[in-house]
């Protein structure tokens, strides 16, 4: 009888996928299946995964889907009461499946899925620093704070490596929206606040590994669509006063910074909301981070 299905979704990272592999299998939990969706590798991902014998399972498509397809895939072949999601340069710590079930067993069916703590391995002396100073807000749960929160990007969940959802939700919820190229977790997200309340685990039970930044402008296109997708709730939050376009403006803002591109960045900082101090320390790491 399986518990959880966990499903990594990867893509040309056979350097770093054995990590959220282990991970997954060194739970302390042994009611799981590990499925593992290559969304048309051209590295050694396959070869990899064949190593862990019957402990995994390979599924694969034909040609490259993108993040949302690979999870859908993944949903699919699941047969647990519950769906955990690794990105595959991610990787857990050994209770966090223990910890969030029984974090949901103790809740009703209004309770569609849990979070968790998260902590990010930091490469930057800069960004440790700024951590330090300005703690990361501690997680809460429920539903309508957390949908505004999301919207206006102020809810650190850690992205759905820190996610367990019943499965029933994710079939009633038809998976991640597979336009998407980035965000995918974000518009998940509000299709699930809208209808089932988000428990917490309060333990940082995920490590997240820094690969990069993306580019800037699949970035764009990627605010644009999840944006226009709620733009009911967007204008609903805006006529109450919250500027989330400005908080959008200003993300944009630091990538384009971080990603070397200043002139881009001031264009985005026009009219942005720069709320907090750590959202500053944040903008000023971005801009150093850009130099050349």
């Amino acid at each position: 009888m399986v518990t959880v299905s966990v499903v990594i979704p990867t893509y040309n990272r056979a350097s770093v996928l054995p990590r959220a592999i282990d991970s997954a299998l060194s739970q302390t939990v042994s009611e799981i299946e590990v499925i593992v969706v290559d969304d048309a590798s051209t590295d050694d991902t396959e070869a990899l995964v064949d190593e862990y014998g019957s402990a995994v399972t390979y599924l694969s498509h034909s040609e490259n889907r993108g993040g949302s397809a690979a999870r859908n895939t993944g949903i699919e072949a699941a047969t647990g009461e519950y769906v955990a999601f690794l990105d595959s340069d991610d990787e857990w710590h050994p209770e966090k499946i223990e910890r969030q079930v029984a974090c949901l067993e103790s809740r009703s069916a209004r309770w569609g899925g849990v979070y968790c703590g998260f902590q990010h391995e930091r490469r930057s002396r800069l960004t440790t620093t700024v951590d330090t100073l300005v703690p990361r807000p501690t997680g809460y749960e429920g539903d309508e704070r957390l949908l505004r929160d999301l919207l206006l990007l102020e809810f650190a969940h850690g992205g759905a490596s820190t996610l367990l959802i019943r499965t029933p939700v994710l079939a009633e919820l038809g998976g991640f929206d597979e336009s998407f190229e980035r965000h995918q977790d974000w518009e998940f997200l509000v299709r699930f606040l809208q209808r089932w309340k988000l428990a917490f685990v309060d333990e940082c039970l995920v490590t997240k590994h820094d690969t990069g930044f993306p580019d800037i402008e699949t970035a764009v296109r990627a605010r644009r669509a999840f944006l226009n997708k709620f733009s009911e709730e967007v204008v609903d939050l805006a006529l109450e006063g919250y500027p989330v376009i400005g908080r959008h403006r200003f993300s944009l803002a630091k990538l384009a910074f971080a990603s070397g591109e200043y002139r881009r960045g001031v264009k985005y900082l026009h009219r942005a909301s720069i709320p907090t101090i750590r959202d500053f320390l944040g903008m000023c790491r971005a801009v150093i981070s850009g130099l050349p």
